[in-house]
Order: structure tokens, then C-alpha cells, then sequence
């Protein structure tokens, strides 16, 4: 039995890293991070103690709530949805064990592939750090081992919820166009701009402890991600913030909901 469930996860996995679609997504990500945490900063000369290696881990970590989110939706949505648009889950249901099995198998995938993209992250700003470090003849000092693995963690759980996000958008819609475009509209416009109204209009703030995006934000803030506090863009978050504890129980809390309803519905609905 666990050989097979190995297998299954094995055989997901290979399905996974094969798409271009995931290494697409992949090679965004890293570019994202690299042009908005040192190519812009470095350009606009906003002062280079946030590009240092002592200051990369809080760096890149302020990327992960936001435009992580949205990388980590759209796999979240392709590495499900794609099967309701190949036809594909009558076979896999016909010829392997139980629906929950099956999505057990492609949620494991799912979780171990966004590992790679945890940690080309921080390569990328380890790496750019080091070639700022040099060119302004500073120090290379780095951030603590655990402090390093706390941000992955932290990372990790982000994409993770995102990523759950797209599933369940994925399962409801069957199909991948609509849950993107959901997905999409919901991190830009319904989070994003009752966040940014949050400060003006008071009973809007309770909703705000809710988000996503507040408790990611401020999952990452005691490791010193921002939101931005003090600038401008789409991946501004100016609170209001909830505390470390909260938002760690509110994530995971997330990520059990959006996989249990996700499996509830592919098990209880049929796939054509």
C-alpha cells in the first residue's frame, strides 16, 4: 500500500515537473523577484541596505504574500485544472484507487514542487546580494541559519495557501481560464483595493484580519517582510496587521478548509 501511494505521488510529480507550464511559472517568479527586489531598487538608488546579504532573506520574503500568491494560484489551478480539461480524471479514477487517493497523490506533487520555487527565491537573492555587496565594497555578513529557515517555512506556507486557493478555484470551476480569472480578480481587486481602503473607511478593518493577503503579510513581519508600508504599487500592504500567532493559525486554517472542500466536491460530484 505505501509503495503504490509512493508511486502515485511519484507518477504526479513526474506529471508536474513535465508541464512547461510549471517551469514557465517558475522562470517568472525568479524574474519577478530579481528586477523588483535589486535590479529596480538598485536603478532608482533607494539606498542599498535592504540589497546587502545581511538584509535578503527580509527582502525577498516581502515578495511572497503578494506576487508569490498570484504565481503560486495559477499552479494551484493548472496542476488540477488542466485534468477537467484533458478529460483525463475518468481514467485516473477508473483505473487507480479512490477520488481522495488520487487527489492526495496531486496535492503531495503540488507541495513538493513548490519547494523550488521557496528556494530559488532566496538563491536569487543571496546571489544578488553578494554581487551588491560587491560592487559598493561592502561587507558580506549573513542572516542567521535559523532565521534563514523560519522565512522558508514562512515561504513555503504562503504559496502553499495560494496555491490551495487555485485548487479549489480549479475543482468549482473545472477548468483553468475562469479559476485564473477568479483568482486573479480576487487578489488584485477585492483584497487588494479593500486593503488599500481599509485606513479610510473604519468598519472595512475587521475584514481586513480575515485576508489573506493582512495575515500572510504579517506571517512574514516579524522576519522582517514589509508590505511596503511607505510606497507605491500593487503589492502595498499598509496593515492592518494581526499578530505572528494569528496569522500562522489563520494560514494553516486556510490551507485545511480550501483542501477539504476541494476534495469533498471531487469526490461528491461527477467529473463530466
Amino acid at each position: 500500500m505505501v509503495r503504490k501511494r509512493f508511486g502515485m505521488l511519484s507518477a504526479e510529480l513526474f506529471l508536474l515537473r513535465s508541464r512547461v507550464s510549471t517551469w514557465v511559472l517558475l522562470g517568472i517568479w525568479g524574474a519577478l523577484g530579481l528586477f523588483f527586489s535589486y535590479v529596480l531598487e538598485y536603478l532608482t538608488d533607494e539606498g542599498i541596505e535592504a540589497m546587502l546579504p545581511d538584509a535578503f532573506v527580509r527582502t525577498m520574503i516581502s515578495g511572497f504574500p503578494f506576487y508569490g500568491g498570484a504565481i503560486a494560484l495559477m499552479l494551484g489551478v493548472l496542476s488540477i485544472g488542466s485534468d477537467f480539461g484533458w478529460g483525463t480524471f475518468k481514467t485516473l479514477f477508473s483505473q487507480r484507487p479512490g477520488r481522495g487517493q488520487v487527489f492526495a497523490a496531486k496535492m503531495g506533487a503540488l507541495a513538493v514542487m513548490l519547494i523550488p520555487f521557496v528556494v530559488l527565491m532566496f538563491v536569487i537573492g543571496a546571489a544578488a546580494s553578494v554581487v551588491v555587496a560587491w560592487g559598493e565594497g561592502a561587507a558580506i555578513v549573513w542572516p542567521d541559519a535559523r532565521t534563514i529557515v523560519e522565512a522558508m517555512l514562512a515561504g513555503w506556507l504562503i504559496l502553499a495557501v495560494w496555491a490551495a486557493v487555485g485548487v479549489v478555484l480549479a475543482v468549482v470551476t473545472r477548468g483553468t481560464s475562469l479559476a485564473i480569472g477568479i483568482g486573479i480578480i480576487y487578489t488584485l481587486v477585492i483584497e487588494g483595493l479593500i486593503s488599500a481602503f481599509a485606513n479610510q473607511i473604519s468598519w472595512l478593518e475587521p475584514l481586513i484580519y480575515g485576508f489573506l493577503r493582512a495575515n500572510a503579510y504579517s506571517l512574514v513581519r516579524p522576519l522582517g517582510g514589509t508590505g511596503g508600508e511607505t510606497g507605491e504599487g500593487p503589492g502595498v500592504f499598509t496593515g492592518p496587521f494581526v499578530s505572528g500567532t494569528q496569522a500562522l493559525v489563520v494560514m494553516i486554517g486556510y490551507l485545511v478548509v480550501f483542501m477539504g472542500v476541494s476534495v469533498w466536491l471531487l469526490r461528491r460530484r461527477d467529473v463530466d
